[in-house]
């Protein structure tokens, strides 16, 4: 495969041997480069022979560098090639469930293991052949992101409506063989994974430990836009109930086992519960953060430690409100009080999401209409949102809705909080009122508020 070269940093490697944009690069060290994944693999050595094209004439260099020194080259994609689509037919498929005038890039359904190592995606591996197996093992391509679901072969081809989806643990014990770590999620849906089958589900995964690293488990996701689709329910308190019980028992035997939980519940399994999520120590420094696993109790502890050694004293007076998920809102009514602000009033307000329907409670899929609707009437000098209603790296919301338009309906008011504690304590007071807090090395991921 042959990749057209887009930029050429100034001064590096590449720079100095005289190549230029719009080269192709046709192979490292007599290799041919598949993708990214490849070009980083045969970058890191020292002596190198890179084969590329200008025109019709083929250019070759040979230099020494040091092993893991770049050579300065940026292509059109950041995979170096196209992104690999789902083959899957899920029963839960989330994608399925959209609004037709939801943006159009949300109804891409990606499943690309490079996308896993590279940005922490959850992937399925069944479109994943033994070639590209092995070509993971070979590049060394750990930790991986893997849906697992159920481990039960018929039960997992049910759900993923595929049967290649049968052939899960066949590929978890070749890359536990291999050297490749993973991290593990079980989206639960009732009358189907719960029960016996999560019980093999997370015993089999556990018998893997420590490739497989850790086990989440979710609450299935059901939009109010299921039309000719499988007959699926929403999560129940009775359903949270079984699952957190099962998870106390699981997490006391592994604790005793590995020296660590490895199996771990969403923040929606408590909320749905009405129980406290439990202490730091037992999110294992918080490896599921960015699958809604430990988010509150994390936040909590960030701003709790943060509100200590803040100069409370100088928070500005004022009339404040937080918009949120429906299913945050207890928990931040609760953090707001038991943490005041001398002369700061605040308020939580939950957002009915009309937009997926109202059993979509989660604070990430509040959309900037839903936002606009709820608060428009709502009487307060400031209203923070925190920064995950947006779409990473754009101020868009999930509706297609910007910032700025959703800022403008509110008269100005709408002001994007942070990831961490502090970012949401030095929000509610209007100021810094807190410095740049250093966290131990248990508090690994990030958060918003809810």
């Amino acid at each position: 495969m042959n990749h057209i070269i887009q930029e050429v940093e100034p001064g590096s490697i590449a720079s100095q041997l005289g190549i230029r944009p719009g080269d192709e690069l046709l192979s490292i060290n007599d290799r041919t480069v598949v993708d990214w994944i490849d070009y980083q693999a045969f970058c890191c050595q020292e002596n190198m022979r890179l084969l590329t094209r200008r025109g019709d004439e083929e250019i070759a260099y040979r230099f020494e560098k040091d092993e893991y020194e770049p050579l300065g080259l940026k292509f059109s994609t950041q995979l170096m090639s196209g992104v690999r689509n789902c083959c899957n037919k899920c029963l839960f498929c989330f994608v399925d469930q959209l609004p037709q005038n939801t943006r159009e890039s949300m109804h891409v359904k990606d499943d690309d293991w490079r996308l896993s190592l590279m940005m922490g995606n959850y992937v399925t591996l069944t479109n994943v052949s033994d070639r590209e197996l092995q070509r993971i093992i070979e590049r060394h391509a750990s930790p991986l992101y893997i849906s697992v679901h159920a481990t039960d072969p018929e039960l997992r081809s049910l759900l993923l409506g595929t049967p290649r989806a049968a052939r899960l643990m066949e590929q978890l014990n070749a890359l536990k063989k291999g050297g490749i770590q993973f991290h593990a999620q079980a989206v639960i849906c009732p009358g189907y994974n719960d029960g016996q089958a999560l019980e093999r589900t997370v015993k089999e995964l556990a018998d893997l430990y420590p490739a497989c690293q850790s086990l989440a488990l979710v609450p299935v996701g059901l939009t109010g836009h299921r039309e000719n689709l499988t007959p699926l329910r929403t999560f129940q308190k009775v359903d949270a109930d079984r699952v957190l019980d099962a998870l106390e028992g699981w997490q006391k035997d592994f604790r005793a086992r590995f020296g660590e939980s490895f199996v771990h519940a969403a923040d929606e399994l408590y909320v749905l519960s009405g129980r406290e999520p439990p202490p730091d120590g037992f999110y294992d420094g918080y490896l599921q953060i960015d699958n809604g696993v430990g988010l509150m109790r994390l936040l909590e502890t960030e701003f709790s430690e943060a509100y200590e050694s803040a100069d409370i004293q100088r928070a500005r007076p004022g009339r404040l409100a937080i918009a949120t998920g429906v299913s945050a809102e207890a928990f931040l009514q609760r953090l707001v009080k038991r943490y005041p602000l001398p002369g700061v009033e605040v308020q939580v307000y939950p957002v009915v999401n009309r937009f997926f329907g109202d059993s979509v409670t989660v604070t990430g899929l509040v959309t900037g209409g839903d936002l606009v609707e709820t608060m428009k009437a709502v009487s307060a000098d400031r209203i923070l949102i925190t920064h995950t209603m947006l779409r990473r790296g754009e101020d868009v919301f999930l509706d297609g809705m910007s910032l700025e338009e959703a800022s403008a309906a509110l008269g100005g008011r709408l002001e994007v909080v942070g990831e961490r504690g502090e970012d949401l304590l030095n929000a509610l007071a209007g100021e810094k009122i807190v410095e740049d807090y250093e966290y131990g090395e248990t508090f690994g991921g990030h958060c918003g508020p809810a």
